[in-house]
């Protein structure tokens, strides 16, 4: 990813973020802040609730002659000041537990959301990942994109969003809990409150460039800890062979420590000041009692008043606190959020077909160029080919000459640096290019599997329940697959393992065929596809693929030269370069 994590104000990168919340999230923050602010309401009535219930404990007398107090004596016909206790004690009691309740929703509300929009961010970084071109996926690492859509997706829920959204409502109540005691006692509350906020911007301003170097490291480490167990995994062959697992185990655990130790180090900041704060806090309340005692020489009247404050502050605290450590949280993990915006922000290439490819005629390399970056040498060179309908032509060159980039740009998957791709005098573009892949099968030298079974990976992407069997056993038929997958307990509901690790590599490979056959497309090409197959089963498969269609166009390269024979025309690839054509005769 692009490092420009230290170059972008956190408050930029929030919004950068809000551009990518749907509709639909946005509807329900707006609903969540009208609970916030309602949230808020219920905490105020609560607090204020403790300063009758106390006033009544302590002088019931002076309670009782409250101006504020005396229509509810009136209502209830109350006759002396100890029959307030009762339903005042009952009334600050069910003030407390619906703020509690009210507090509770908020909770739930808030995890849920935040949940919610990481499920949309995540999917819309995988959907944007699948629809890029190939090359974007030739020059990034997969581990990048696990990582991205996994890990550091993770991360900005729990690090961001959901901090993010009790940050916000803490700061709603906050400011309506300071607004509710400074009617009370200005001079205490602003005193008491403004003392706490002091404390806090400070430290948000003496933890910051900590926090973002940490944020740094563990976006950074993530991705190279999931490096490390694709590749530790991938090779776990070659590995126990040579007895290299501590090397693996070195690799991952230098990815690992610092990842921990940063994650750590910022837990540490965002927690550690409410253990200071609630020290002081009471020191402050103390302070403030004794010199309220002091100056009003009456103990009882200023109970009512420093119960108040002393609720206020019990609330305010945790909410200051949560405050800080969504903010803290945030910062920490701002390398991440711009990695996972950087997927958020591709544009998706592969567009819904707006024309329709339908191949009747032919296919045209014109004037072909093509180099992978502009500060490398091209691989093609003024490439001119043509490709007849229901031809069978191979491709035959050295290792590195640009077989395969031919047959990459003929299916689309890069664009020519020069040059035009025309089938049927139509030039394939962006707005035609799905359409075009609608009528191509493709059978790589290395297979890939998915741990499913047989006939899930013969009809490769196409869901269980939609899986036409008669095509899928036709198309193992053709493969000489059919009579190995007879002989299975489970037949074609055999699972293949990860990556078809139960099965050999020429099973492997004509399951990669059979998936060909059964898209039942108009273009097949085989890039060394049967490499693995010994000599008797692909001549079997030949003679199968020979036997097809004759309006199919058949594209080989071929391990075995033998292999061309079924071939109407050789073309030979040298340094980037058609060099020959031919039949099997002329070149062979």
């Amino acid at each position: 990813m692009i490092n420009t994590k230290s170059n972008q104000s956190i408050i930029y990168l929030l919004k950068r973020l809000w551009g990518h919340i749907s509709k639909k999230r946005r509807y329900q923050l707006s609903v969540l802040l009208i609970l916030m602010l309602f949230s808020s309401i219920a905490e105020i009535i609560s607090i204020g609730a403790v300063i009758p219930f106390l006033g009544v404990l302590s002088s019931p007398e002076q309670v009782f002659h409250y101006d504020a107090i005396q229509p509810i004596i009136l209502f209830f016909d109350f006759r002396s000041p100890e029959e307030l206790i009762w339903p005042i004690t009952i009334s600050f009691i069910a003030a407390t537990i619906f703020a509690g309740l009210i507090r509770l929703i908020l909770v739930f509300v808030n995890t849920r959301l935040s949940f919610a929009t990481g499920h949309d961010l995540s999917i819309n970084i995988y959907n944007k990942t699948l629809f890029q071109p190939f090359n974007v996926h030739i020059d990034r690492n997969s581990s990048e994109t696990v990582t991205g859509v996994a890990t550091k997706t993770d991360l900005v829920i729990f690090q961001v969003i959901l901090p993010f959204l009790n940050l916000l409502s803490s700061i709603v109540m906050i400011i309506i809990i300071t607004i509710a005691l400074v009617t009370l006692n200005p001079l205490v509350a602003i005193s008491v409150f403004g003392g706490f906020g002091l404390i806090y911007f400070s430290l948000v301003k003496l933890t910051s460039f900590k926090l973002l170097e940490n944020s740094q490291k563990i976006a950074d480490k993530s991705t190279k800890r999931v490096q490390s167990l694709q590749e530790g995994l991938g090779g776990i062959r070659d590995i126990l062979l040579s007895g290299n697992q501590q090397t693996y185990c070195d690799i991952y655990k230098n990815a690992d420590l610092p990842l921990r130790r940063a994650q750590a180090n910022n837990a540490f900041i965002s927690i550690s000041p409410r253990y200071v704060i609630e020290a002081m806090g009471l020191v402050l309340i103390t302070l403030v009692a004794f010199n309220f005692t002091l100056e009003n020489k009456n103990i009882e009247a200023a109970i009512p008043l420093l119960g108040g404050i002393a609720l206020g502050a019990q609330r305010m605290l945790p909410m200051l606190q949560l405050a800080y450590q969504g903010w803290s949280s945030i910062l920490g993990s701002q390398g991440s959020l711009i990695d996972i915006l950087e997927f958020l922000d591709q544009n998706i290439s592969i567009q819904n077909n707006k024309e329709d490819i339908q191949f009747n005629e032919n296919i045209v390399l014109k004037d072909i160029s093509f180099r992978y970056k502009n500060d490398q040498k091209n691989v093609l060179n003024n490439i001119n080919l043509e490709i007849t309908k229901g031809s069978c032509i191979g491709f035959i060159g050295q290792t590195g000459s640009g077989k395969s980039t031919i047959l990459d740009i003929l299916m689309g998957l890069l664009v020519p640096t020069s040059g035009k791709l025309m089938v049927d005098g139509r030039e394939i573009v962006t707005n035609n290019l799905k359409s075009w892949h609608k009528n191509i099968s493709h059978v790589p030298q290395d297979i890939f599997l998915s741990d499913t079974t047989i006939k899930e990976n013969i009809a490769f992407g196409i869901p269980p329940h939609e899986i036409n069997m008669v095509k899928v056993i036709k198309a193992a038929s053709m493969a000489q697959l059919d009579d190995v997958i007879n002989d299975l307990p489970e037949k074609y509901n055999t699972f293949v393992g990860e990556r078809g690790v139960r099965l050999s590599g020429g099973q492997k490979q004509r399951i990669g065929i059979a998936r060909a056959l059964y898209k039942e497309s108009k273009l097949m090409i085989f890039d060394e596809a049967t490499s693995a197959l010994d000599g008797d089963t692909e001549k079997e498969v030949m003679k199968s693929i020979e036997s097809l269609d004759n309006n199919l166009t058949i594209l080989i390269i071929a391990h075995r030269v033998s292999t061309l024979s079924v071939c109407n025309q050789i073309v030979e690839i040298k340094s980037g370069q058609i060099v020959r054509t031919g039949d099997y005769r002329n070149i062979f």
